[in-house]
């Protein structure tokens, strides 16, 4: 698409940032996603001819706009982000009508927080491998049992969309259904938190021990999970990755200025990787411009982690080159019963680690774009005892 600003986004840019402006977040972290609901900024790409429910009319180049002033302003990271940019989207892609009007507005207004149950410990990339099981019960509704791991935010959710079995021995993508499970249920949802290396736990394990949810929030119909779930990934990466780029640029100034105040950007290769960070940053922004909205390019969202996923790991390299042995000094005071302190730097290069493997490890990226866009043969099943490739959680 020919991508430009004009004098509305101008316009709308200069509202975003005022009110950023005057709004600091300094509310705890549900009480900011409700103010930026009172706000108006929450669903601003959800289409007026769905009924209204978001709270702007906005335009791509707009939703890009606030995106940026939003991470520009160096606003919180979003609680609201799973259920605005991911479940919204797939509702209104794939919902009916009273799902869209049961969810959709306590979104809008940052009420209801989302989790999203998709890996497993046995199905990660392998995601066709999922386990997790849900039964109809006497009343109709589903019954879900099994465990989720790396789930983002279920420790503040309100509720989890699920994907499960629902057709008893069914295999691989056949027999899924995707379910709007609620997290608010002793005894049947249990949510243990994952310590990471940067001593924080964002992810967690999720048990479902019979957990139920009603007949009328199965989205898609009984069965047709897969196409559900992998129309929701498509759409994952989409005008966030721009806002995500600002981050980028603001990690990578404080690395630069780093380098000039310790004296490591005299060092050639240090000012050689410096600068081809910068270059390889300013091609991933025309790119995410260039492809933004090309809903048909069954590529682009993979080229796009590709490039972003290995960029954000040499740059936690290069930010421990520019450190040099202090990088790896820790806290003095640590003790094991607590969660240890790291600077920015160092939580930059331990959580860059995993850019590579989460929301779809760099080899089924390259499955993808061997399959789908270059037409190339499926990866051919192994021998007996081998299990099978990752590339099978996109058949």
């Amino acid at each position: 698409m020919d991508f430009a600003f004009g004098p509305e986004d101008e316009r709308f840019r200069a509202e975003a940032r005022g009110w950023l402006a005057a709004h600091p977040a300094d509310d705890t972290p549900r009480a900011w996603e409700r103010r930026l609901g009172e706000g108006g900024w929450i669903g601003l790409g959800w289409h007026r001819g769905h009924g209204g429910f978001g709270n702007r009319a906005a335009t791509v180049t707009q939703q890009v706009v606030w995106a940026e002033e939003y991470a520009r302003a160096g606003a919180p990271a979003r609680l609201g982000h799973i259920g605005e940019n991911l479940l919204a989207p797939t509702l209104l892609t794939f919902g009916d009508e009273p799902q869209r009007h049961r969810f959709l507005p306590p979104i809008a207004r940052g009420e209801e927080l989302w989790c999203q149950g998709y890996s497993e410990p046995g199905a990660g990339s392998d995601l066709a491998g999922l386990r997790t099981a849900a039964v109809r019960d006497a009343a109709g509704g589903y019954r879900v049992t099994g465990q989720k791991v790396w789930t983002s935010l279920a420790q503040e959710a309100d509720w989890c969309f699920v994907l499960a079995r629902t057709e008893p021995g069914s295999q691989r993508h056949h027999g899924l259904s995707f379910l709007l499970v609620p997290m608010d249920q002793p005894g049947r949802v249990e949510v243990r938190p994952i310590r990471q290396l940067t001593g924080t736990a964002e992810f967690n394990e999720v048990f479902f021990d019979g957990a139920l949810a009603r007949s009328e929030h199965l989205v898609g119909g009984p069965g047709n999970g897969w196409r559900v779930a992998m129309g929701l990934l498509a759409v994952e990466r989409g005008v966030s990755t721009l806002a995500q780029q600002i981050g980028f640029a603001q990690e990578l100034s404080r690395i630069v200025r780093l380098a000039l105040a310790t004296g490591a950007a005299r060092d050639p290769v240090v000012r050689d990787r410096l600068v081809r960070q910068w270059a390889e940053l300013q091609t991933m922004r025309w790119h995410a411009l260039r492809t933004l909205g090309a809903s048909a390019d069954p590529g682009a969202p993979s080229v796009a982690k590709l490039l972003w996923g290995g960029w954000h790991q040499r740059l936690g390299e290069l930010a421990v080159q520019v450190r040099g042995a202090t990088a790896a000094l820790g806290p003095t005071d640590w003790e094991p019963d607590r969660p240890y302190e790291l600077d920015a730097l160092q939580r930059l290069f331990l959580f860059s680690r995993a850019d590579t493997i989460y929301g779809g490890s760099d080899e089924i990226q390259r499955n993808i774009i061997a399959e789908r866009v270059l037409h190339l043969p499926k990866e051919r099943e192994p021998g007996p005892g081998g299990g099978r490739g990752a590339a099978d959680a996109d058949t």
